[in-house]
């Protein structure tokens, strides 16, 4: 047996480089059409994507300041505490602006009841004046006509006689009557004029009388308006003491204490909505020139990995240098050219937004799709 097995013929020491050498080529001519492949799926990928992780959620900032002046009664929310829009957020001591309520109460009582009063002289002074105008006045005008007749009738007389008096056809005694007639028609003439006189400047005096009554009630109407805009003013200021919610959001930077005096404007808190946020995304400027309002957007959270749906609400109006406290001036010194960046507001779709809840400030990586 040993014989045997010295005789068999010994493998070939140039066997084994051969074999690895057949293996690397099939492996190459396998291995480069996939990897060309998959670079081809690569490219046809992602040649109408554009990304960029330079992207931040944003959303409302909503200060609640305070519009009166006042302390602090009570605090009734804690930091980072949701709300809803309309529920109490901070009471102010009321008393203060009770009491100048119930001042315009009494004020505006007091001006009403001076309202009253002057419409009550202003119906006195017409009815004075109507009175005045119509019957007293009418009544020494037609006794003014009646004197004027008696007395042109007495003249006539007095005229008829005079020829017959120098006549002598009747006697002197007569004439003198005749003429006495006529004196005393002409005095009752004169007394009814003056009496019309007296009436008709009495008549004046009171539409006089009647025009200041109606001043009167203007101001006194004017007086009522302006009590009547204090009482509101003061309710206002009432109402103004319960400082509410304006939206529904999570309280933030709460700086307001109870027994803190505080000046209308001053900042109590920051509410932020949590429901409206969207993404603001900063791309280079070489990445939009297919970029457009209303293309489809995918935003992946840097919290947890997700991956939201969204889509172009619109591109700013000028780079993020450009609105930046210290914009580059270019003009001076040597340039160095350097791709700006242009803020990109993208709006994440109502379902996908349910699905997390996203923060201002928060890091995303937005990537739009240009097809």
């Amino acid at each position: 047996m040993n014989q045997d097995a010295s005789a068999q013929p010994a493998p070939s020491a140039s066997g084994a480089p051969e074999a690895n050498g057949s293996r690397a080529l099939l492996a190459l001519k396998v291995g480069t059409p996939i990897v060309l492949l998959l670079a081809a799926g690569m490219w046809f990928y992602s040649r109408n994507r554009v990304s960029t992780d330079d992207a931040q959620v944003d959303g409302h900032l909503v200060p609640v300041s305070c519009r009166v002046y006042g302390t602090v009664e009570r605090v009734l929310v804690e930091d980072n505490q949701a709300v809803k829009m309309g529920d109490p957020l901070v009471a102010v001591d009321p008393r203060d602006i009770q009491t100048r309520l119930d001042q315009a109460k009494a004020a505006l009582a007091q001006a009403q009841a001076q309202t009253e009063g002057a419409k009550a002289d202003l119906e006195r002074a017409r009815v004075a004046y109507q009175q005045a105008q119509s019957s007293d006045l009418e009544t020494a005008k037609a006794n003014l006509d009646a004197k004027k007749a008696s007395l042109d009738k007495t003249r006539s007389d007095l005229q008829r006689m005079k020829p017959l008096a120098e006549r002598e056809e009747i006697s002197a005694q007569q004439f003198d009557g005749f003429r006495t007639q006529a004196d005393v028609a002409d005095g009752e003439w004169r007394a009814a004029q003056q009496r019309l006189g007296s009436l008709q400047q009495e008549a004046n005096i009171r539409k006089v009388a009647v025009g200041a009554a109606e001043a009167r009630l203007a101001s006194a109407q004017a007086q009522v308006n302006s009590a009547h805009a204090t009482l509101e003013g003061f309710e206002l200021q009432l109402g103004y003491t319960r400082i509410l919610a304006p939206v529904d959001g999570v309280v933030t930077r709460k700086f307001v204490e109870a027994g803190q005096t505080i000046q209308p404007g001053q900042g109590l808190l920051t509410l932020i909505p949590l429901h409206n946020t969207w993404v603001t995304a900063n791309f280079k400027e070489t990445q939009l020139a297919r970029m457009k309002p209303g293309q489809e957007a995918e935003i992946k959270v840097d919290m947890n990995g997700a991956v939201l749906k969204g889509h172009v609400d619109s591109i700013a109006g000028s780079t993020g240098s450009r609105m930046s406290l210290l914009p580059p001036e270019n003009a001076v010194g040597n340039f160095v050219k350097v791709v700006q960046r242009i803020p990109v507001k993208i709006r994440i779709d109502e379902k996908e937004a349910q699905k997390v809840i996203l923060r201002p400030g928060m890091n995303v990586e937005a990537t739009v799709l240009l097809q």
